[in-house]
């Protein structure tokens, strides 16, 4: 190493430089899509749905309220006006309100038309509330149930990228501005993804400058000497760039996951410095010369580090195997990130360490003959304290079950949103006053000779429909019966109560003949172009992804009951349904990434200890704290969902760096010749202290995320905080104890 130190430095600041030049070509992404199982067949469904019509989220609502009431002269001008300019923004494709909207009216003469709402002749405002109020098209989609809300519904192009969503953004920004509305909300993909991308640069930023005042704190608590700070804080802050910068070049996208990786650099960057300088100090102290206390360090912990950042990655990589896209690039790139800090430690800070001797890293202290009484005394309470030990972890068990049987998965979305944000405020108005954000779309198909367009088939769909409206929580229903609706209603004078379908089929087949002149332009995003297909749309309230399952139940159940399968048959789909389903991939692939991790590590384990009775000394109190996280989650009444189960393998992935340090240090110490207690008591003095620190910046490197705005976050640091303690206290009062019950000396 000493012969290579220059050029391993040298090559390192070649790489710093490349990276750096790269940082600005890192790219950030959010879409629903993301969220979408690969390999799911209701995804497969959709995505030949949405062949057939188009997008059910290609829209961006503005909300606009005035509480004295919408219908007044200046204010629905101003309404009727920005519906107007808003087709000439860009990537919108039309735009439209109630200010639009006209009824159609059948004369003698002609088929003439009226205003819903008549802006220039105050004195009809009462009349055209009363009606639009009563008419099932426009209620709580584009006004509000009290009169006081008014909606501009722009269709946007399909799959909006990010660059045109920001595009829009600034350009409605601007348009609304100009008007001085009272108040506005924003609803729609765009909107979604301009804000979350933000945000995910924010927390970024937010979480690197925290953990950075934070580790440096830390370390000079440590180490007292400006020079052993400095060493340490340029060996985690490069294998940060490093990562970020190997990000950029292989072009890896940052989503919603994205904030946690400046912080699991930092904390795991830390955790192997700390380690590796600790024992070079040591041997220094002990008088041997800088090639000999660097060898003797890179051959005991070297290959400690190495275990533990190959653990931690594989713990990471296991998310590969997850259905839902940024969990599984979360999992993959953390994994890269484990192993660029490794490298990056025992490479560069092993050739920059050999500069300095101990006394510039470290001041000499007295807290270390407190620390080496205090590493006494816990060796002591293991052995003398087992039987108590092992009954309060059966005790903590049985308390964790409690706990894992409370644990519920009935998320929403408002919880993965930023708190208050301005999107989360918009989002609830939305969610109070009109219809929700959540789409529910059901594809209905036309059996046998039947088109959608028949008596037969429109009657079922109208049923379905009827049903979908005793559901408080859906919203907006819509289906080709409006247009047969619309015809009835106007050759029945306009009159109210004639909005309803025709009695007979005789009359249908009228309307339908009518239906046949509107331009297939028109009718394309409710009809196939076959006529065998057709659609039902709505919104339903963000009530939670497992009651929303239960209400499509029930949906189905009154589908297949009720309606008459050779005629046409039903089928939910939809944005909504698709994000929904991530609850329950979410269980299951969290077990399955666990158990192969733990899978993966325990072979690992038993291949380097040669004893399957290590394998239950190393297992037994990593499981520890993933019980306790489970049993966390279930006490506070937190939900999983798919940000928050990456909790599970990001706690078993770090906590198992301890766990091999100890068994390591151990192993070495039984290599040397010496009994199981006096290994036990080496090992205390040797990898207790860095085992505490390491845990101390662990701790409060995760709490960093209460910083964030982003819920799932702050959930997660609080979680793995948390759990982190637990995982310590199993490796320094369990492993000594299951030691001794198991390893026995030879007579």
């Amino acid at each position: 190493m000493m012969k290579f130190r220059i050029g391993i430095l040298a090559l390192f600041a070649v790489l710093a430089i490349a990276s750096a030049l790269l940082l600005p070509r890192l790219r950030f992404s959010f879409d629903f899509e993301q969220f979408f199982p690969s390999g799911d067949p209701d995804l497969a469904f959709f995505k030949e749905f949405i062949k057939e019509f188009e997008a059910d989220d290609n829209f961006m609502l503005v909300a606009l309220r005035r509480e004295e009431g919408a219908f007044e002269q200046r204010f629905l001008e101003n309404v009727h006006d920005l519906t107007l300019k808003a087709r000439d923004l860009p990537h919108v494709l039309e735009s439209n309100s109630l200010t639009k909207f006209s009824y159609p009216i059948k004369t003698p003469f002609a088929i003439v038309t009226t205003p819903a709402i008549h802006i220039s002749e105050p004195e009809f405002y009462e009349r055209d509330r009363a009606r639009l109020l009563k008419d099932e098209r426009f209620v709580r989609n584009l006004i509000s149930a009290d009169g006081k809300t008014l909606v501009v519904f722009m269709k946007t192009v399909s799959n909006i990228q990010l660059d045109q969503a920001r595009e829009l953004l600034t350009a409605l920004d601007s348009l609304v501005a100009s008007y001085n509305f009272e108040e506005f909300h924003y609803l729609g993909r765009p909107y979604f993804q301009k804000e979350m991308v933000d945000m995910q640069v924010r927390e970024i930023k937010i979480s690197f400058i925290v953990s950075s005042v934070l580790v440096v704190f830390i370390l000079m608590l440590i180490f007292r000497r400006p020079i052993g700070v400095a060493v340490a804080i340029t060996a985690i802050g490069l294998g940060l760039l490093l990562f970020m910068g190997l990000l950029s070049a292989l072009g890896r996208e940052l989503n919603a996951m994205a904030a946690l990786y400046p912080v699991l650099m930092i904390i795991v960057g830390t955790s192997d410095v700390i380690h590796i300088m600790s024992k070079y100090i040591d041997e220094r102290n002990k008088g041997r010369g800088r090639d000999e206390a660097i060898t003797i360090t890179l051959k005991e912990i070297g290959l400690a580090v190495f275990l533990t950042s190959a653990t931690t990655a594989i713990g990471f990589a296991s998310l590969f195997t997850n259905r839902i896209p940024p969990i599984r690039d979360f999992g993959i790139n953390a994994a890269i990130g484990v192993l660029v800090a490794y490298v990056t430690t025992l490479f560069f800070l092993s050739a920059l360490l050999s500069f300095f001797r101990a006394d510039q890293i470290t001041a000499a202290m007295k807290s270390q003959v407190r620390w080496h009484a205090a590493m006494v005394k816990l060796n002591d309470f293991t052995a003398f304290k087992r039987r108590g030990i092992v009954l309060g972890f059966v005790m903590a068990i049985l308390v964790c079950f409690g706990g894992i049987a409370l644990v519920n998965t009935n998320y929403n979305i408002t919880n993965n949103m930023p708190e208050d944000a301005k999107i989360t405020a918009d989002f609830l108005f939305f969610e109070r006053e009109l219809a929700s954000f959540r789409p529910m779309e059901i594809a209905v198909y036309a059996q046998g000779d039947y088109l959608a367009t028949d008596y037969a088939v429109v009657r079922e769909i109208d049923k379905t429909e009827q049903y979908l409206r005793t559901f408080p929580d859906i919203q907006a229903i819509g289906s080709i019966t409006a247009l047969f609706k619309s015809i009835h209603q106007m050759n029945n004078g306009n009159a109210e109560a004639a909005y309803r379908m025709p009695e007979d089929s005789a009359r249908f087949g009228e309307y339908r003949r009518l239906l046949d002149k509107i331009p297939a332009s028109m009718t394309k995003v409710m009809i196939s172009r076959d006529e065998t297909k057709t659609r039902i749309t709505s919104r339903i309230g963000d009530v939670g992804a497992d009651s929303i399952k239960q209400i499509g139940q029930r949906i189905d159940q009154w589908v297949a009951a009720n309606t008459d399968s050779t005629v046409v048959k039903f089928h939910r789909t939809g944005t909504g349904l698709i994000i929904d389903k991530n609850a329950e991939y979410a269980r299951k692939n969290l077990i399955q990434g666990l158990l192969l991790a733990i899978g993966l590590i325990g072979v690992l384990m038993a291949l380097l200890f040669r004893d399957l009775r290590m394998l239950i000394v190393f297992l037994l109190p990593n499981i520890f704290p993933l019980l306790v996280a489970a049993a966390i989650m279930g006490f506070a009444g937190i939900e999983l969902e798919a940000g928050v189960s990456i909790i599970f393998t990001v706690i078993f992935g770090i906590a198992v760096d301890d766990t091999i340090h100890f068994l390591s240090r151990f192993k070495i110490a039984r290599s040397q010749g010496q009994d199981v207690e006096a290994s036990l008591k080496t090992t205390f003095l040797e990898t207790g202290k860095p085992m505490i620190l390491t845990s101390i910046i662990l701790f409060f490197g995760f709490l960093v995320m209460l910083f964030s705005v982003h819920p799932p976050s702050v959930i997660v640091g609080t979680l793995i905080s948390s759990t982190l303690v637990s995982a310590l206290v199993a490796d320094l009062l369990l492993i000594p104890v299951l030691i001794r019950w198991l390893i026995k000396e030879k007579v």
